[in-house]
């Protein structure tokens, strides 16, 4: 028997045809019509006229909700690694939406940025299993982290690597330990002439002590290592000064 899908406070699950939606309550009318109109929210969001593609994984896609003034992005759920060619987008149901969901509410109320959910529906797919759609909030204009430093002038990486370390630290303030902290993990954005980090793929988010510091140590051990893949494919330049730099601000010894 496939577990419950229950909805957090200020959010409704509902049904259309074969899909289960856990929404917040402000999405819900629009999130209703686009199920009216396509058999899936990633279905439906490819053919609004305007979407912005979103390459990763899979094509995500940026729209706005009908009748409702919320710009989202929705992607299609889908496995990496050894997983990926034996089940595709298949999930034991339900997936890992609902944890997805949960862990950024609590990352948000612990201060953490990250993109706030606005939905998940899962799809029937056969016995015990599922696929995904997953609707977040769109977040502000920017780039992953090694787009954004390729093309930051040197003055302006200083606020690249300070943004980094802010979300490094509220992490471990939050106790939270991300499994694969990488650096396409982390979306920049200037707001009000500052560089902010948002950290994604929630999903990977386990939550230990606050405060902890082998969560953050890890976290950045993590971050330090896709860093590396990255200068070592020659596609990032970062000496291990620098490294050393993003490390003491991670600490707060900087």
């Amino acid at each position: 028997m496939r577990s419950a899908v229950v909805a957090p406070a200020g959010y409704e699950r509902f049904t259309v045809g074969s899909a289960t939606v856990v929404a917040r309550v402000a999405a819900v009318a629009g999130l209703h019509a686009a199920l009216r109109d396509a058999p899936s929210l990633h279905e439906w969001a490819a053919l609004v006229p305007g979407a912005t593609p979103f390459q990763g994984r899979a094509t995500a896609w940026g729209v706005r909700l009908p009748g409702a003034s919320i710009d989202v992005v929705v992607r299609h759920a889908r496995r990496g690694g050894l997983l990926a060619g034996l089940r595709g987008d298949r999930f034991v149901w339900p997936g890992r939406a609902p944890w997805e969901l949960e862990a950024s509410l609590r990352l948000q109320e612990a201060g953490v940025r990250t993109a706030d959910v606005v939905a998940y529906a899962l799809y029937e797919a056969g016995p015990g299993f599922c696929r995904c759609d997953v609707v977040t909030k769109r977040l502000p204009s920017g780039a992953d982290f090694p787009s954004a430093w390729v093309e930051a002038q040197e003055p302006e990486r200083e606020g690249l690597l300070i943004a980094v370390g802010s979300l490094l630290r509220d992490l471990r303030a939050a106790g939270a330990r991300h499994a694969d902290l990488n650096a396409k993990n982390l979306h920049m954005a200037r707001e009000a002439g500052r560089w902010h980090a948002w950290v994604l793929d929630v999903d990977r988010v386990g939550f230990l002590s606050p405060n902890d510091p082998d969560v953050g140590q890890q976290n950045f051990d993590r971050l330090e290592r896709s860093i590396r893949k990255w200068r070592d494919r020659g596609s990032l330049t970062m000496t291990d000064a620098t490294l050393n730099r993003l490390s003491a601000l991670a600490e707060g010894r900087a």
